[in-house]
């Protein structure tokens, strides 16, 4: 079971994951921790593990508030972001006034480990696996998921259905994103489900048919 909403003043999707409708994983915390907690309710979850794609605010800026509702879970992410979740506000650019307008605990959680390249993250009849795709930000990771159903990919703002992410803030590299979906993504299987950080889910077939940026990129 994946569940996903769009969050927040910037549309950031949050995903639920749950291979046996007890515990779960969360991949991004928007800063609307209320709407990912009433989720998590509603569908009577046990949250064990928060995993950031990267350290943007508006895929973090909710991790504090919903890793201290659910103080069993432990929060991942790229060692390379890092300094996204230690100084949000600072990091945040043209976010910041939204930001300080929740008032949120915007302090780096209590319990958090490093997740780059081949780091795994296992329970609940799931894993996830994480791929080191820098380029939106240092610390840009895809997490590839293996769930009873099958692998699925989560893409933070690398991968977009019909685009990629911008490179042009602090820290962007558009020769390592386009390196990064090259030698990382483009070679996964056509088939592979894609749940990115932003609008709709695709495929990874689909994204070489349709995807400007990727047509006339050889893997």
């Amino acid at each position: 079971m994946i569940i996903g909403r769009s969050l927040w003043v910037a549309a950031t999707n949050t995903w639920i994951v749950s291979a046996d409708n007890k515990e779960c994983v969360i991949i991004d915390c928007p800063p609307n921790p209320d709407a990912i907690v009433d989720l998590i309710t509603q569908h009577q979850l046990i949250p064990k593990a928060i995993i950031a794609t990267h350290g943007h605010v508006d895929h973090t800026g909710g991790i504090r508030s919903v890793s201290t509702r659910f103080p069993d879970s432990r929060v991942y992410r790229h060692p390379g972001d890092a300094h996204y979740l230690r100084d949000p506000l600072q990091a945040s650019g043209m976010l910041r006034e939204a930001l300080r307008a929740t008032g949120l605990d915007l302090r780096e959680p209590e319990l958090i480990e490093d997740f780059s390249e081949g780091d795994h993250v296992k329970g609940a009849g799931m894993d996830f696996v994480a791929l080191d795709t820098p380029g939106h930000t240092p610390g840009s990771i895809c997490i590839m998921a293996t769930l009873p159903e099958g692998k699925v990919l989560f893409t933070g703002d690398h991968l977009f259905k019909g685009s990629i992410g911008r490179t042009d803030l602090p820290g962007g590299s558009s020769e390592l994103l386009m390196e990064s979906m090259r030698t990382k993504i483009l070679p996964l299987p056509d088939e592979l489900p894609v749940f990115p950080g932003h609008g709709e889910t695709t495929t990874i077939g689909l994204e070489r048919q349709i995807n400007p940026y990727l047509v006339n990129l050889a893997p």
